[in-house]
């Protein structure tokens, strides 16, 4: 999903001031979340601000979008002002750490697509390096945060490379947070391993759901209906 700008069915991501561009994370985070009622939103680390207008787009919440670098902020701040949802999304330059401190909000939904590479080889392109590596946010001061702005009867998704998920619900338990609701996507149908993990976390354990999805047949380009229907709402060419 190259170049500077992204057309979605409802909305437009401009995207030439952000390291990382609109990818196929966020938007299954954005088209997999249900808000069920949510009246108060937060999007951790928006980047574009792509999930919090995929949100805006299915709910009458009001979202409060963060993220700590300033070419993401102004380029968020942008998105969502000159979308038709302006009036439900603010962006606010703040890392996760110090907006926990700082505010007594309690959020009945909360979103990130978060940094993920702890141990990897960090790119020579110093932005999407910070972008990437959980270096700038720990998934023990994620959970720090999430734990505190969460309402209790909240709820908590993201969306995660498989083996840094499995670490992560691990974390996640015992901090009291458990897994309800787990979408596996897998990159083609005829993939045994899965790619990403989508999950959502609650304070209180509850009934278990979990489902499998492919994005792609064995041909490179040709969606599997499950993804048709899931992104449907948002893709121009679905």
């Amino acid at each position: 999903m190259p170049g500077t700008s992204f057309a979605f069915k409802q909305f437009i991501i401009k995207q030439d001031k952000c390291a990382m561009k609109v990818g196929t994370d966020a938007v299954l985070l954005g088209a997999w979340v249900f808000p069920n009622g949510s009246k108060q939103i937060l999007d951790i680390g928006t980047g574009t601000g792509v999930v919090a207008l995929m949100l805006a787009q299915k709910t009458d919440a009001h979202i409060d979008a963060i993220d700590i670098d300033n070419n993401a902020f102004s380029q968020a701040s942008q998105n969502a002002s000159e979308s038709k949802f302006s009036n439900q999304i603010s962006v606010i330059h703040s890392s996760l750490q110090e907006y926990s401190k700082t505010t007594d909000k309690k959020y009945n939904l909360i979103v990130t697509n978060p940094p993920y590479f702890e141990q990897s080889l960090k790119s020579s392109d110093e932005q999407r390096s910070f972008a990437r590596h959980a270096d700038v946010l720990p998934f023990e001061e994620l959970l720090d945060g999430v734990i505190k702005l969460l309402d209790q009867k909240g709820k908590f998704c993201l969306i995660l490379p498989t083996l840094e998920a499995e670490k992560f619900r691990v974390l996640a338990q015992k901090r009291g947070l458990f897994l309800s609701k787990l979408l596996r996507v897998k990159s083609k149908v005829n993939k045994d391993t899965d790619k990403r993990h989508l999950m959502q976390f609650e304070f209180t354990p509850t009934e278990f759901s979990e489902k499998t999805i492919a994005i792609e047949l064995d041909e490179r380009h040709q969606y599997t209906d499950d993804y048709k229907q899931l992104t449907k709402d948002y893709y121009l060419n679905f």
